[in-house]
């Protein structure tokens, strides 16, 4: 039995034969005039669009449309012009088509975070247009047995053109926890490791079983083997499905457990699912397909939609989190060395302060209007003046309950001060892990620098639960950290007061939490914020809390 491990990005225990996704690569010149590539372009970006039209997966819908957007681009077209600059017949345009997307993509991997990793979708498009000069045509896959997906890598345009109802699982050589290969495994229900390097040497045939919640791949494993692991897994769904209603521990203590979500659809979503509420609604999902800037007007319908979803329930919105990772086409932006760490989220005020003022505005008349418990937080806060200036202009336009999310290390240092100037805080453990670690947490080579287990992360959230329970604050996490069972359980004994998560991720939290008491969860935290290490306090809680 050989054994690949990789990151579980989708929980699920799957066997069967593998089926491999291979990537064409053009070795041999490519001939063409400056018209000849204009056009494979085109075709390129028709093809795209018709892929996109029959994705039935909004994530894969959406990235397709965004890439045909990007092979239309005047800019590329121009960039390639300058480069083959005759209409005469190359010898080879492979270099020049590459040189010409290659300052897109230095745009790209600058800004870091998501957009460093769309790389890849720039680099699809280069390659199908080469293909396409070169005579390769891109046709649908059809798989004609269940099978387990295994590829280096699954760009959006590959599983398009996938036939999923035959997918058992997913496993990818490369690609990190917010990979497009990963979002579709969640989507699908499948499990999916990612980063499981040399999985992609796994022939055709070849039977694989791959567990997403431990993350690895097993070739020819034993039947015992693939049985354990299948009981295993049936016993936590059905722990899970065992369990309704609100959350809360064994000894009756509530945990507040809500969802995350970005358009009303998530939000329906979530209330199907059982979610208390919204944790976190991330407006700026509403901004970034925008040219211009939503009027009040349209903001407000937008917002109303939202808690007319969630009506009776708590929804906290956190206002728009621009900048970095995640420009909008009408905030004026420059580049910045480090983006991450530039000018984003509250700090677009720095900048302009009328889009904050006008979406406050406009979250403020809807909140009048609406059934939902409605709350408003701003990113990104560093500063106790940064987090007064934000309270006091949502209080004066009649916000009732306004806070902060906790996701930079000052704001965890120096919660007593910045939690003291609002009503509740929301720890965001994605960014918070990546700051205190300095490590960028899309970089698959620091996977175990970017984990909400480690110890430092850990204690940067006990120092701010301690200052929000002097305080009489709630905390709440909403974050990637929120969704893992076992965290989730830390996190409560650290004194957290709701998690926050993907719906999906709601019932299987939720039945965990059931099974435990508030000292055991304390004791779990106790020995995490006290361990050496990420590996160290993962195992140390397994020995306390168990399966």
């Amino acid at each position: 039995m050989i054994r690949y491990s990789g990151i579980g990005v989708s929980p699920g225990v799957a066997q069967g034969p593998v089926f491999r996704i291979r990537r064409t690569v053009v070795s041999a010149p490519v001939a063409a005039s400056p018209r000849q590539v204009f056009a494979a372009l085109d075709a390129v970006a028709d093809d795209l669009e018709r892929r996109a039209a029959a994705a039935t997966m909004d994530v894969a819908r959406e990235v397709l449309e965004a890439q045909s957007m990007i092979a239309r681009d005047p800019a590329l077209v121009e960039a390639i012009g300058a480069r083959l600059t005759d209409d005469v017949e190359y010898p080879d345009v492979r270099e020049s088509i590459r040189e010409a997307f290659a300052g897109f993509r230095a745009a790209l991997e600058a800004l870091g975070g998501y957009f460093a990793e769309r790389v890849q979708d720039l680099d699809e498009i280069a390659d199908r247009t080469i293909d396409h000069l070169a005579g390769i045509e891109h046709h649908a896959t059809r798989l004609t047995q269940p099978s387990v997906i295994v590829a280096d890598d699954l760009t959006p345009a590959d599983t398009a053109a996938l036939d999923l109802d035959h997918a058992l699982a997913l496993v990818v050589a490369k690609g990190g926890p917010t990979s497009h290969t990963a979002i579709v495994a969640r989507g699908l229900g499948i499990p999916a490791v990612v980063g499981c390097t040399g999985v992609d040497g796994v022939e055709d045939g070849v039977l694989l079983l791959v567990d997403g919640r431990e993350g690895v791949a097993l070739v020819e494993a034993t039947e015992a083997e693939r049985t354990s692991r299948s009981a295993r897994e049936d016993a936590l769904r059905a722990r899970a499905a065992a369990v309704t209603g609100p959350g809360r521990l064994a000894d009756g203590t509530p945990v507040t457990l809500l969802a995350n979500a970005g358009k009303v659809e998530a939000v329906v979503a979530a209330a199907a699912a059982g979610a208390e509420g919204i944790g976190l609604f991330r407006t700026e999902l509403l901004f970034l397909e925008r040219q211009t800037e939503p009027t009040v007007d349209e903001q407000v319908a937008m917002y109303q939609a939202v808690f007319a979803a969630m009506a009776g329930r708590r929804v906290v919105v956190r206002t728009i989190d621009a900048g970095s990772d995640k420009p909008v086409p009408f905030i004026p932006a420059e580049a910045e060395e480090n983006p991450a760490l530039g000018v984003r989220g509250w700090r677009l005020n720095r900048i302009d302060n009328d889009v904050v003022n006008r979406q406050l505005q406009a979250l403020a008349i809807a909140a009048t209007s609406s059934a939902a418990d409605v709350w408003v937080m701003a990113p990104m806060i560093a500063t106790a003046d940064e987090a007064r200036d934000f309270a006091g202009r949502a209080r004066a336009l009649g916000i009732r309950h306004v806070g902060v999310m906790v996701e930079t290390p000052a704001a965890a240092l120096m919660a007593d001060k910045v939690l003291g100037e609002v009503d509740f805080g929301s720890l965001g453990t994605n960014d918070l892990t990546q700051y205190v670690m300095a490590a960028d947490r899309l970089d698959a080579r620091l996977a175990d620098l970017t984990t909400s287990w480690h110890p430092a992360v850990l204690r940067a959230i006990q120092t701010s639960a301690r200052h929000a329970q002097a305080l009489a604050r709630p905390l709440g996490v909403c974050g990637e950290a929120a969704a893992d069972p076992k965290l989730a359980a830390v996190l409560v004994g650290l004194g957290v007061s709701s998690l926050s998560m993907s719906p999906p991720a709601l019932a299987e939290v939720r039945g965990f939490l059931a099974q435990i008491d508030r000292a055991t969860c304390v004791r779990a935290a106790e020995v995490a914020v006290n361990a050496g290490s990420e590996v160290e306090a993962k195992l140390a809680v397994s020995d306390i809390l168990g399966e």
